[in-house]
């Protein structure tokens, strides 16, 4: 056992392939995966959930959406189908990840990208993540610091933490920064929180 993780950079993991197949918008989704990504042999869990339970972004939205940490893809390449006119940008550290994602992209208007490759002008409609809990608390709560505050003034975020992973005091930390955080749905012990800029 290495001790590597989803989150390196380059991983030296043997690139064993793997499709992914899951429901979302009703229809179908098939999707590339490969070993050295996260959840690369099925769909994780909270983000089956988050799919299930957050409200799409309807055809007609324009702009840009983030999917922070996005893998291989699966939530990048629903927002892209749901909202053919926006630009979604797909970053990860994990370079397998983001090779994965402009496979899997299929035509959509996806840009996956390294977290500093992203221009710093761009603000984001909608934020959607299953956030990698696992990197430490002060790490996520820099990560979401960072990217939070780029959401334009009506945008909102989606997020999926499970519950015994912190869901409810991430909620709390959120509010305590400043964002408007509410549960939006509890399922499968996973939290759905709607965030959005300060009011102020």
């Amino acid at each position: 056992m290495s001790g590597e993780h989803y989150f390196s950079a380059d991983p030296a993991v043997a690139h064993e392939r793997h499709e992914v197949v899951f429901e979302a918008l009703d229809q179908e989704f098939r999707l590339a995966s490969a070993s050295g990504v996260f959840s690369w042999s099925g769909l994780d869990r909270g983000t089956a959930v988050l799919l299930a339970e957050a409200p799409p972004p309807g055809p007609d939205t324009e702009g840009a959406l983030l999917d922070l940490g996005c893998g291989y893809g699966p939530i990048s390449i629903v927002l892209a189908t749901a909202a053919p006119r926006t630009t979604v940008y797909a970053i990860d550290v994990n370079q397998r990840a983001l090779d994965l994602v402009r496979e899997n992209a299929g035509g959509r208007r996806i840009v996956a990208a390294l977290p500093d490759e992203v221009p710093e002008t761009v603000s984001f409609a909608q934020i959607w993540s299953n956030p990698p809990i696992r990197i430490g608390k002060a790490e996520l709560h820099a990560l979401l610091l960072r990217w939070l505050p780029r959401l334009t003034p009506d945008g909102v975020a989606w997020l999926v933490v499970a519950k015994n992973l912190g869901g409810d005091s991430l909620q709390r930390w959120l509010a305590e920064q400043g964002f408007t955080a509410e549960r939006h749905a509890t399922d499968k012990g996973f939290r759905v929180l709607r965030v959005g800029k300060p009011l102020s």
